[in-house]
């Protein structure tokens, strides 16, 4: 049996290594953030103390097998699809490597486990911020200016979807320049490799009210070449 310092020495170090990768989770607004990875962590690491030294003679991957297979449940309900989006699929695999270090600190592999964390902190921090410049330049901003009427937005939202545009973000704001009637809609969308955006921007304009489409910027008119 291991003394009751290590005993204490290895949860609390699972928790706090679990806590700092569900803190980055918390602050992503994700589904699962520091009290569940927390409690991955720490469950993982109970499991193969118990497997290592509470049945003697017994083979301590049996257990740890069992975590690593029943976490994948826990991860799918994290991982939610809206359409053609999934979202969740980092959360789910942080869960899943938090479950890893906790088996790594409960038997012991200090090294390993703390080596792990410092590797998932940096991918979930410093390249979760790279990956979000990179979608942001891959996205475009599409602003219409149309007179208000009833059914505007979803008549634009089944032209995009019809295109196979994913919406990212909409923002709808009263023409300043123009009486009331007037609205400037901004979508921030993805488009699909090789879409022709001149044959949206055509059809935009034959969306009843639409007055004026502009594509990143800049003023795209019917039958422009784009």
């Amino acid at each position: 049996m291991i003394s009751n310092f290590e005993l204490l020495l290895r949860l609390l170090l699972s928790a706090l290594i679990g806590g700092a990768i569900g803190a980055e989770r918390e602050v992503s607004n994700r589904p699962a953030g520091l009290r569940t990875h927390i409690l991955v962590s720490v469950g993982s690491t109970l499991i193969m103390l118990v497997s290592v030294y509470a049945f003697s003679g017994a083979d301590p991957s049996r257990l740890a097998a069992q975590v690593v297979s029943g976490i994948g449940f826990l991860g799918a309900g994290t991982i939610i699809r809206t359409g053609n989006d999934i979202k969740g699929l980092t959360t789910a695999a942080s869960l899943w490597v938090c479950a890893g270090i906790g088996l790594a600190i409960g038997s012991g592999y200090y090294l390993g486990g703390i080596i792990t964390a410092g590797i998932v902190l940096i991918s979930l921090i410093a390249l979760g911020s790279i990956e979000k410049r990179v979608r942001k330049n891959l996205s475009r901003v599409i602003h219409i200016l149309a007179k208000e009427r009833p059914g505007l937005v979803g008549d634009i939202g089944t032209l995009f979807g019809k295109y196979f545009i994913t919406i990212k973000e909409i923002t709808i704001l009263e023409h300043e320049e123009l009486d009331d009637e007037f609205i400037d809609i901004s979508f921030t969308v993805k488009t699909p490799t090789g879409l022709d955006m001149q044959e949206v921007i055509n059809e935009l304009y034959n969306v009843q009210m639409v007055t004026k489409v502009v594509l990143d910027g800049k003023i795209v008119n019917i039958n422009d070449n784009h």
